[in-house]
C-alpha cells in the first residue's frame, strides 16, 4: 500500500473557492502574529488602559460644564491637560526607553490618577477655577500603552518586516476602535449615573490596564541605557522632522473633522445622530486598517507614505459638497479609509529613523505632534464654523489635509534616505 501511495503522481489541490481564500489570506497574518508567547495577553491588557485615552476629554469637559455650568471653563481645563499631557509624553518615553516599561508606567498611571481624583474632589466641592487648572497639569502622567504595545511588536519581530507592518496595522485598528467606543462610553456613563462617572471610570481603567500590561514582563523590551552618541536630540533627524510636521497637520486633520461633522449633521436637521456619522470615519479606517495589514509590503516606505497623506487629502474633498446626510455618511466612511494606511506607513517610518533604543521616545513624540495638531484643529474648525458660515465646514480639514500633503511633498527625499534602525 505505502509503495502504490509513493509511485502514485502528485495531483496538485484544486485552489479554494475565492471567496474562502481571501477570508484566510486577511486572517492568516494575524493569527501568525499571535503565535507568539504572551502576545494576546498583553494586547488585551494594553486595550483596556488604552481606551480610558479617548474618554478623558469628553468625560473632564461634562463632568466641568455640567456641574460649574461653563463649557469655556471645560474646554480650557480639558486643553490644560492636552498641553500638559503633550509635554509630558515624549519624556515619558524616554525615561521608558532608559528604565523599561514597568519602571516608568505604572508610577505614571498613579500620578495620572492621583490627578484625576483630585479633580473630581475639586469640582465636587466647588474648588476655584485655577484649582481644576492644577490638577488638569498634575494628571499628565498617562502612559502611552499604544507606544509600548509597537515597541513590543518590534522588539518580538526584529527580523521579520512582514509582521511588523501587520502588528502596526493591528495597532492602528485599535486605535479607531478606542476612538469610536472611549468618547461614547464617556457620554453614556456622565449623562445616565453622574457627571464625574466617565472621569472616574477612565482613572480606574487606565490605572487597572497599566498594572496588568506591566505584569507581563517576559514580552518586555530591555531597557537601554545611552550611550555617548544616543544623545543627540531626536529632531535633528531630518527624516523625523518631516513626519512631525506632517503628522501636526494630520492632526489638524482629525481635531477640526470632529468640529465639522457635528456642525454639518446639525445643519442637515439630525444633530442627535453626530455621534454615529463620526464613527462611520473610524468604521472607514478599521476596516481598511485590517485589509492593509494583509496585503504584502510594495514599494518605498516613503512613496507609500506621500500617496497615503495625498489621498487622504483627495478624500475629503467630496465633502465640500455633502448637502444630504445620506451622502455625507457614505463620503465620511470613504474619508476614513485613507486614515490607518497612512498612520500605520508612518509608524512603519518612525521604526526606520529612530534606532531601536530610542523607539518609544520616538514614537510620543510623533504623537505628540499628532494631538498637538488635533488641539489645534479642534480650535480652528470652531472658529471656521462660527466666523465663515456660508463656506462647508469642512474647509478647515481639507485645508489642513493639504498641508500635510505639501510637507509630505517636499519632505519625500528626505523620508527616502532613511536609514534602518540601529
Amino acid at each position: 500500500m505505502l509503495l502504490f501511495l509513493a509511485s502514485r503522481p502528485v495531483v496538485p489541490r484544486r485552489p479554494a473557492p475565492p471567496a474562502r481564500r481571501r477570508g484566510r489570506s486577511l486572517l492568516t497574518p494575524y493569527r501568525r502574529l499571535f503565535t507568539a508567547p504572551g502576545t494576546l495577553a498583553f494586547t488585551l491588557a494594553a486595550f483596556v488602559g488604552r481606551l480610558p485615552g479617548s474618554m478623558l476629554g469628553v468625560g473632564t469637559v461634562l463632568m466641568i460644564a455640567t456641574v460649574r455650568d461653563s463649557y469655556a471653563l471645560a474646554g480650557a481645563v480639558s486643553a490644560t491637560g492636552v498641553a500638559a499631557t503633550a509635554v509630558a509624553g515624549p519624556l515619558l518615553g524616554r525615561l521608558v526607553d532608559r528604565y523599561g516599561q514597568a519602571r516608568v508606567a505604572v508610577p505614571a498611571a498613579v500620578v495620572f490618577t492621583l490627578g484625576a481624583t483630585a479633580m473630581v474632589l475639586c469640582v465636587h466641592h466647588g474648588a476655584p477655577a485655577w484649582a481644576l487648572f492644577c490638577c488638569a497639569a498634575g494628571s499628565s502622567g498617562v502612559p502611552a500603552l499604544g507606544a509600548m504595545t509597537r515597541a513590543r511588536w518590534a522588539a518580538l519581530y526584529r527580523d521579520d518586516p512582514a509582521a511588523r507592518h501587520t502588528a502596526n496595522s493591528f495597532e492602528q485598528v485599535v486605535d479607531e476602535a478606542c476612538f469610536m467606543a472611549g468618547p461614547a462610553l464617556a457620554m453614556v456613563l456622565c449623562t445616565a449615573a453622574f457627571p464625574a462617572a466617565g472621569l472616574i471610570t477612565a482613572a480606574a481603567l487606565l490605572l487597572t490596564g497599566t498594572l496588568l500590561f506591566a505584569a507581563q514582563r517576559r514580552t518586555e523590551p530591555p531597557p537601554s541605557p545611552r550611550g555617548p552618541a544616543d544623545r543627540a536630540a531626536l529632531l535633528r533627524t531630518p527624516g523625523l522632522r518631516v513626519l512631525l510636521l506632517t503628522f501636526l497637520a494630520t492632526g489638524a486633520v482629525f481635531g477640526s473633522m470632529e468640529v465639522a461633522t457635528v456642525a454639518a449633521v446639525r445643519s442637515l436637521g439630525d444633530g442627535s445622530a453626530s455621534g454615529a456619522v463620526i464613527a462611520l470615519q473610524a468604521a472607514g479606517s478599521c476596516a481598511a486598517g485590517l485589509v492593509f495589514g494583509a496585503l504584502p509590503l510594495r514599494g518605498p516606505a516613503a512613496t507609500r507614505f506621500v500617496t497615503g497623506v495625498a489621498a487622504m487629502a483627495l478624500a475629503l474633498l467630496p465633502l465640500l459638497t455633502a448637502d444630504r446626510l445620506t451622502t455625507l455618511a457614505p463620503l465620511l466612511f470613504l474619508a476614513g479609509m485613507a486614515t490607518a494606511p497612512t498612520m500605520i506607513t508612518g509608524m512603519n517610518l518612525v521604526h526606520r529613523l529612530i534606532p531601536a533604543a530610542r523607539l518609544n521616545e520616538g514614537m510620543t513624540t510623533v504623537y505628540t505632534g499628532l494631538l498637538i495638531g488635533i488641539s489645534a484643529g479642534a480650535a480652528a474648525g470652531g472658529w471656521t464654523v462660527d466666523h465663515l458660515a456660508p463656506a462647508s465646514p469642512y474647509t478647515t480639514p481639507a485645508t489642513a489635509a493639504a498641508l500635510a500633503t505639501a510637507v509630505a511633498l517636499v519632505g519625500w527625499r528626505r523620508l527616502r534616505s532613511s536609514r534602518p534602525s540601529v
